[in-house]
């Protein structure tokens, strides 16, 4: 049995993505373990860019002192329709509490902007880490091939009022 990963013991900060960010972000996206063997085609060739960011309501943690002010993970929020686009932390620091910490400012941004409702088409492999931060799974969108050859949970969080 794998032992479960301590806790960050340094502040973690979240601030909007800049440009400058993306090549980070995107080496985050394509070395996701999430996405070895048969998923590793989704993201070969992914790309996170500035126009992206500049697009869409994107924020990445960044750790402090131990991690060196670096990029642990990050989330894109998409308020028309209402979806979080994208959420990954980067393998080396999973299960420590950065997707709890980046869900919850989501779900802050999401209320600030007047939202009550946000969907999410999870990775398969995410399926259980949304049950576990409140996302109520709502149905299966089905396999789009090539792009996408297999199903995918969809998930909804309900956003409190506060």
């Amino acid at each position: 049995m794998r032992s479960r990963p301590s806790p960050i013991s340094r502040p973690v900060t979240i601030r909007r993505a800049v440009a400058r960010d993306a090549k980070r972000l995107t080496r985050i996206v394509r070395g996701s373990s999430a996405y070895a063997g048969k998923y590793a085609a989704a993201v070969a060739g992914y790309r996170v860019g500035a126009d992206y960011l500049e697009a869409h309501r994107a924020f990445v943690a960044v750790g402090a002192d131990e991690y060196g002010g670096r990029v642990l993970g990050f989330y894109s929020l998409v308020l028309a329709p209402p979806e979080l686009d994208l959420l990954f932390v980067a393998d080396d620091v999973q299960g420590r509490g950065i997707g709890r910490l980046l869900v919850a400012h989501m779900q802050s941004e999401a209320r600030a902007a007047g939202i009550d409702r946000l969907k999410v088409v999870s990775h398969v492999p995410a399926e259980d880490f949304y049950h576990r931060v409140g996302a109520v799974r709502t149905g299966t969108v089905l396999a789009n091939p090539p792009a996408v050859p297999w199903d995918r949970p969809e998930f909804e969080f309900r956003i409190s009022s506060g």
